[in-house]
């Protein structure tokens, strides 16, 4: 397969085009792979979870997933990969947690560039040691798809583990690299993929890491989690739910009252800092309008339920200036 789509490819927007796809790609899969074993980083996205929807019905257990915890991930997000490809699929299915080695390395790092070469670095490394234990690999699935062919050098951060030595010389297997996003999404829901996975919004590859902004620690990166949580299910009630929307904790603190046996005392607390935009191409994004008794619900909940958050605060700006991301 080239790596430039076709113009005659059809683009694949039913769910019997899907299935066709899949029957192409299981016998493009097996052919190439044949008896041998294949190597994915499981990261719970979109794409590599399709990825490996896909392998598992073309050749089972010859395929062993990792998934790296590397702490920056949504509430929940680790459980569900754990829950759907090992109990659900009967994946061959790695889960490691690194949690602590990835906070400890970003410990007193502000810089979002410096967290974001830590976090990419470390997970190569995690991957490689993890892919060393394992015996018989020669291929690496990796869930590049055809914007990343066309718009960028090489594949995206999480799914490329080019970044492994040399001496690990596997073969390549990509069989979304010819989609789009929306076909990707589409192939997923034939798979049988849960919704809140095919259609996970886009989410950076540090994670959380850009998102806690400045230096992460412990508590308010767990601070984030629990009100990003809250987040993304009151906002996905919506009739007409936004492109992306999340929250972020600035590294500052304001004062804020809190009540202790019927008295008042004032305490230093976060902000939590909930965004949501409108976008085609990610290139300029607007701000919809979220009904007010939707963000005093949010507020009203982060602030009862989340240790430490005294400020709930609504992001309005739009690309540009701002980006879409905070870090």
């Amino acid at each position: 397969m080239s790596n430039l789509r076709p113009e005659s490819m059809e683009r694949i927007t039913t769910p019997a085009l899907a299935e066709k796809f899949i029957e192409e790609q299981v016998a493009a899969v097996r052919a190439q792979v044949g008896g041998g074993k294949v190597l994915l980083a499981l990261s719970g996205g979109v794409d590599s979870s399709v990825v490996a929807a896909l392998l598992i019905r073309a050749i089972g257990r010859q395929l062993v997933c990792v998934h790296v915890n590397h702490g920056l991930l949504r509430k929940g997000e680790p459980e569900q990969v754990i829950r759907v490809f090992r109990d659900e699929l009967n994946a061959d299915l790695v889960y490691v947690d690194a949690v602590d080695r990835f906070l400890d390395k970003l410990a007193g790092v502000s810089d979002p560039e410096e967290k974001r070469k830590i976090i990419g670095a470390e997970f190569i490394r995690v991957f490689e040691e993890e892919a060393r234990k394992q015996e018989g690999i020669g291929f690496l699935a990796q869930g590049t798809i055809y914007p990343d062919i066309t718009e960028s050098v090489g594949v995206k951060a999480h799914h490329n583990v080019g970044g492994l030595p040399e001496d690990m010389k596997f073969e390549l297997v990509e069989p979304v690299k010819l989609l789009y996003k929306d076909e990707v999404r589409v192939v997923g829901k034939a798979l049988g993929l849960p919704d809140n996975m095919v259609y996970r919004q886009p989410f950076p590859g540090p994670g959380l890491g850009v998102r806690c902004v400045g230096a992460i620690t412990r508590d308010r990166l767990e601070a984030l989690r629990e009100a990003d949580a809250i987040v993304r299910e009151e906002i996905s009630k919506l009739p007409e739910v936004p492109w992306q929307y999340f929250c972020a904790i600035p590294d500052f603190q304001s004062t804020g009252i809190r009540y202790v046996d019927g008295k008042g005392e004032r305490y230093m607390g976060w902000a939590v800092v909930v965004r949501a935009v409108n976008t085609v191409d990610a290139v300029t994004a607007t701000v919809p309008e979220i009904p007010f008794s939707v963000l005093c619900t949010i507020r009203d909940r982060i602030i009862a339920t989340v240790p430490g958050v005294n400020r709930v605060l609504w992001d309005v700006s739009e690309k540009p200036v701002a980006t879409i991301e905070w870090e």
